[in-house]
């Protein structure tokens, strides 16, 4: 139902409730709330507001609910918004809209067009908002726990933007601390000619196949130099390698279709003292303590269940230290609301994190949430294929990267012209992007290249993408102007299939705000499933190029609407509306 049917309906209700309230002498009435009934030939929407005030009302739930009635009844405007409403079961009221507040959806959408369900810009519950997501350590190439990341924080950027919210978004890089190190001193090893399994292999190296790309890749640069110092070469080898890596990411994201507004630098916290000034601050306060020969924060405080090591007693810092003051500079720079996507193998690390920044706010005079920043964890990706599971790619050594599931996910094949392998990269990312959203990140998830190559309606995004195409195809044979349409007569629209499909339309922009505040692409990818499910229905129960012009223009109405609300959920996730397939 649209927001403004909705909002005028509870607007009467509030209404009818305060006059009832003050008939009998009671005090505040609190916000009635309108739920579509489970069953479609109970109406549109339903109330069960008699429900919880009859008690404290000293009536019975019917009783209650029938003066509501009767004083909506009497309210300007009531009948234009409701055909019919009626008492069912214990107390709910079942309303259902009359066919012109219906089908007003058809004309808001296809004047909104690709804005339908979208606030404006500014008008959001927070101004700004930041989405950290990926930030992988420049060590690999991607795997698809990072494409489940992308994804969805892809996603949430989209959802949150449609909200009013100007959405930043942020990789970070690890480009400090231990695994860089293994990242240098695995390249160092193939440059000397060593692999893995040779005695000279380096215990903690990195086997995949790329490590011997960065050294031949380094071996051909301007950057290679072999007189150095070892302290000198080794660095080399470290820089080379992490831009090399950081490159080969974002060409990944680039394939996948994600662009960040910026990265930021581990290794920046360093070199600016923003880690040693959050170890001041929160010395300063009597957050920390030393023992053991470390220096310990007291996040117990916190709701931690155990005190947490800052800096070692070799003198480096644990790595949550300069997670806070990463997350610091995210409160510096006017982010008021975060959301990290990571991985649920970082739970761990959010209480200390949230622990420390509660200090530094405190020792700095910032009203810091305890819930910042907010988090989206998401579990394991298991990727099937012919039934089995694939664990490993040839490149990566030990997992399947991002490109690998896109490649395969599309069909992509060593001979194909590029034309061709644009399209099935297109196809792959469409289908990675779509199922990765499809589940709650909370569950894990199995990934099936077998259903994302098949071309019918088991394959989710293919249903969903068909439904676009099977209209747009429809419209093209119609051969008129889509201006037209909206000044179809609506109110010819009267097929129980047709209400149908009126009612899920109307449903999205709560889906979009309700998504957002949840933090849940997954209902918007379910929605559309939804959605189109009920255009087949509807096109397989009313035959839309009819005889009669009036109804042929109302039905292409309905269609033209869908069609719309297809192609902007779509791209909410990530995903193309393809108008032939």
């Amino acid at each position: 139902m649209l927001l403004t049917n909705k909002n005028r309906l509870i607007e009467m209700l509030s209404d009818a409730l305060h006059e009832i309230a003050q008939e009998r002498g009671l005090g505040e009435t609190p916000q009635p709330r309108l739920e579509r009934p489970k069953a479609f030939d109970h109406g549109d929407v339903a109330c069960n507001i008699a429900l919880q005030l009859a008690k404290a009302w000293k009536l019975s739930p019917r009783d209650l609910a029938q003066a509501l009635v009767d004083h909506l009844e009497q309210q300007i405007g009531f009948r234009n918004l409701i055909a019919s409403c009626e008492i069912a079961g214990p107390g709910f009221i079942n309303f259902r809209l009359s066919n012109a507040a219906k089908t007003t959806v058809i004309q808001e959408i296809l004047s909104e067009g690709a804005h339908f369900g979208q606030l404006t810009p500014g008008t959001g519950p927070v101004a700004t908002a930041m989405i950290e997501f990926v930030s992988a350590n420049p060590t690999g190439p991607l795997h698809v726990g990072h494409g489940r990341q992308a994804a969805l924080g892809d996603a949430l950027a989209n959802l949150l933007a449609t909200q009013g919210i100007k959405v930043h978004r942020e990789f970070y890089y690890n480009d400090a601390g231990v695994q860089i190190a293994n990242l240098a001193l695995s390249v160092q090893a193939r440059l000397n000619e060593s692999k893995p399994g040779d005695a000279t292999w380096p215990e903690n190296a990195y086997n995949g196949e790329y490590i011997a790309e960065i050294a031949e890749a380094y071996k051909a640069s301007s950057q290679y130099r072999n007189d150095l110092m070892p302290p000198e070469k080794i660095e080399a080898i470290r820089q080379f390698a992490v831009a090399y890596l950081r490159n080969e990411q974002d060409i990944d994201l680039k394939t996948f279709g994600v662009q960040f507004d910026c990265y930021y630098l581990e290794s920046s916290l360093y070199s600016d003292g923003s880690v040693a000034k959050i170890v001041e601050d929160l010395e300063s306060i009597g957050k920390t303590y030393e023992g053991d020969g470390a220096l310990w924060l007291k996040t117990t405080d916190d709701g931690d269940d155990k005190d947490r090591v800052m800096r070692k007693s070799d003198g480096s810092f644990t790595y949550f230290v300069p997670d806070v003051a990463y997350h610091a500079s995210k409160w510096q720079r006017g982010f008021e609301k975060v959301i990290n996507v990571q991985g649920s193998d970082h739970h761990g690390t959010i209480a200390r994190v949230r622990s420390g920044l509660q200090g530094v706010a405190k020792k700095r005079g910032w009203d810091i949430p305890k819930t910042y920043p907010e988090y989206v964890l998401h579990k394991m990706v298991t990727v099937m294929h012919r039934g089995e599971e694939v664990k490993i790619s040839k490149r990566a050594g030990s997992y399947v990267t991002v490109r690998d599931l896109v490649e395969w996910s599309g069909g992509v094949t060593p001979d194909m012209t590029a034309g061709e392998r644009e399209l099935s990269l297109q196809r792959g990312r469409d289908a990675v992007r779509f199922f990765l959203i499809s589940r709650k990140a909370d569950t894990e998830f199995v990934f099936d290249i077998d259903l994302a190559l098949q071309q019918n309606d088991e394959n989710p995004v293919f249903y969903v993408q068909y439904a676009h195409a099977r209209i747009c195809s429809i419209l093209t044979h119609w051969g008129g102007e889509l201006a037209d349409l909206k000044l179809a007569d609506l109110t010819l629209l009267q097929s129980k299939a047709s209400d149908h499909l009126l009612r899920r339309l109307a449903e999205y922009p709560e889906v979009l705000t309700t998504a957002a505040a949840e933090l849940a692409p997954h209902a918007l990818a379910f929605y559309l499933r939804d959605l189109a499910g009920d255009f087949h229905a509807f096109y397989n129960a009313d035959r839309v190029l009819v005889d009669d012009l009036g109804l042929k223009l109302a039905r292409l109405a309905l269609l033209s609407a869908t069609r719309q609300v297809l192609e902007n959920g779509l791209k909410v996730l990530g995903v193309s509306a393809p108008a032939k397939m």
